[in-house]
């Protein structure tokens, strides 16, 4: 974890460049080459889809009015920072949506495009060394301050040496940042074949230099920060609820990339510490919006005077996102998970098709891929050029991932929970367990094999104990731990864990954020997402080859031969997806008619006059 200490003012910021260690110059030369023309937007692989001076995206109501007041609910134990770009604390919710503008701004209906926001054109060359943005001459901050190519480079500065971990993994592979005038600022990316760092840097919340010249930046708070978005925080109660008022003089209302959206005049989260609770509150009128996770909620909770008379609209809207992997999430740092054998052999234990029928109302698909719900996902036996990429490996890999077809086990067709436990006997057996007094332990050490799951949804246990009496029946002992959200963080964040419940989502365009999830080199980097610890130099190149893929065409292929190798792996033992948006809403609020592929997005929706 980084050490706190204060951010120092521009001026020293600027002077000891030479002294951080993230690479940088300022007032450097030129860059030599030929510069490439300015372009209003740029996209991972092809073409963008909206030309220059677009009015709006094609999902959003370009005319949808301004106005009312949206209240959501969050379900959890409160917040105590209003900083989510440090390890430290836990930030209110909205803070990342709402009070910071970005260089750029991704599109929904494209795999990966981005436009200018305050940037208002980009420079790159065909070999994508370099990027340089342009800033808008109106772009400034809510205090009313320019927003200037030193921001930017300050910004990048703190997050990286000061920041959540996942910024400097991020931003590895930027070399040099330099400020070419008070508009016009360059990062250079060395020899990396990264394509994607132009418009992960384009998503850069942008941080005003000069008010947190005097302040510390992992120690705010909840003092009110400045910021450059459309909203900013009118009022709050610690821990409880926290009020975005929208900025009357928003500097960027009418671009192309906001017309059309941020169209309520307030948004106020208020904090339930249970669930059941917060579904009350919302029929009776206290919030506006739920999005449904529980399956059971869905099909039996939805019902009343409300929703017979028309009040609240629930609506089960399709999506084409990648759902990504859900599962039971095994920390291999720790002794009892090491071995791949005991990893799989537990998957065994968990029954699928009885939850859905029993628990889950019949609404959930089995998950069997890391991508699932995408053309990223991995089917059948690795072919073509797949193969070619795996082929390079091969020494180094398990022969299951050449010649078996992942699939999760099941109890469907003729296939019984009692055949899965009698498979994961003989897994174990070949990990080095057997039975001794009625308990599964190792052979050599007599140690047990027993590990706690830890949870921070009580509603969730009813998915854990079915799991955990499977267990018992083969003799593993295993306590299920409910913690508050505060402290099931922090155990994350450090770590501090055997099993847990997860999500790793994805994008139609997975790119640096795999390196967080995956790479060896953030193995023990505190708040890291790479939960699992893995640690493996194949996955650790089939990484770099992601990030580093020419076209979209190739790459499918890599993200298809890094899912292999991690399903294979058996890191997780897989949950379920639904492609469909599960809300309920009262009717005063509306929606455009068109949904993009990345489904639901509030910030388009509006209140009715």
């Amino acid at each position: 974890m980084t050490k706190t200490r204060k951010a120092p003012s521009l001026t020293g910021w600027v002077a000891s460049l030479a002294l951080l260690a993230a690479p940088g110059i300022v007032n450097a030369e030129p860059h030599p080459t030929e510069a490439p023309e300015p372009v209003h937007g740029i996209a991972m692989h092809g073409d963008v889809k909206y030309p220059e001076n677009f009015s709006h995206f094609d999902y959003v109501n370009p005319d949808a009015p301004k106005g009312g007041h949206l209240k959501l609910s969050v379900v959890a134990n409160g917040f105590d920072s209003f900083n989510p770009f440090v390890v430290r604390g836990v930030a209110a919710t909205g803070i990342n949506a709402y009070l910071y503008d970005t260089l750029m701004v991704s599109s929904d209906d494209e795999p990966f495009s981005e436009y200018g926001l305050i940037a208002e054109s980009v420079e790159i060359p065909e070999n994508r060394s370099y990027v340089v943005f342009n800033l808008r001459k109106e772009a400034r901050f809510q205090d009313g301050q320019p927003i200037t190519a030193k921001d930017v480079e300050f910004s990048y500065r703190i997050l990286t040496t000061e920041g959540h971990p996942f910024y400097r993994n991020y931003y590895a592979d930027v070399q040099g940042v330099v400020v070419e005038n008070a508009r016009r600022i360059r990062f250079d990316f060395g020899e990396t074949e990264n394509r994607e760092l132009p418009l992960i840097l384009g998503q850069m919340p942008i941080l005003p230099a000069h008010y947190w010249q005097e302040r510390e930046f992992e120690g705010n708070g909840l003092a009110i920060p400045v910021g450059s978005g459309p909203y900013k925080i009118a009022s709050f109660d610690a821990g409880r609820a926290v009020t975005f008022e929208r900025v009357a003089d928003y500097w960027a209302e009418d671009l192309g990339v906001r017309k059309g959206r941020y169209n309520f005049d307030k948004i106020t989260y208020e904090y339930y510490s249970d669930d059941t609770v917060a579904l009350e509150a919302f029929k009776a009128g206290n919030f506006d919006f739920r999005q449904e996770t529980s399956a059971k909620n869905w099909a039996t909770a939805y019902t009343g005077t409300p929703f017979e008379n028309g009040s609240i609209t629930k609506k089960a809207i399709e999506h084409q996102r990648p759902t990504g992997m859900q599962g039971f999430v095994f920390n291999t740092r720790k002794d009892v998970f090491k071995h791949p054998k005991v990893r799989q052999a537990l998957a065994y234990a968990f029954d699928f098709e009885w939850a859905n029928r029993n628990l889950f109302f019949g609404q959930y698909t089995r998950t069997d891929s890391y991508f699932e719900n995408s053309e990223l996902a991995s089917e059948g036996l690795p072919s073509g050029r797949t193969l070619e990429i795996l082929e390079r490996f091969r020494d180094q890999l398990a022969p299951e991932v050449f010649n078996t077809e992942y699939t999760p086990p099941d109890t469907s067709e003729s296939q019984s929970l009692r055949d899965n436990l009698r498979a994961a006997l003989k897994l174990l057996s070949e990990a080095g367990y057997g039975i001794r007094d009625g308990k599964m332990v190792h052979q050599e050490t007599g140690t047990p094999l027993a590990f706690e799951i830890l949870l921070a949804q009580k509603s969730f246990e009813r998915v854990v104990l079915p799991f955990k009496q499977n267990l018992e029946k083969l003799g593993i002992d295993v306590t299920v731990r409910l913690v508050d959200s505060s402290q099931y963080i922090r155990r994350v964040r450090s770590f501090d864990f055997d099993m847990i419940t997860q999500v790793f989502p994805q994008s139609d365009s997975p790119g640096n954020e795999q390196r967080d999830y995956w790479h060896s080199s953030n193995v023990n980097a505190e708040g890291s997402r790479n939960i699992i610890g893995i640690h493996d130099p194949v996955i650790d190149q089939l990484v770099d080859l992601v990030i580093q893929a020419p076209d979209r065409k190739e790459l499918e292929h890599r993200v298809q031969a890094l899912d292999r190798v991690l399903l294979h792996g058996h890191y997780v033992i897989p949950h379920w997806h639904l492609s469909k948006d599960r809300v309920a809403y009262w009717n005063r609020l509306q929606r455009p008619q068109a949904t993009p592929k990345s489904g639901v997005d509030l910030n388009n929706w509006w209140i009715s006059p």
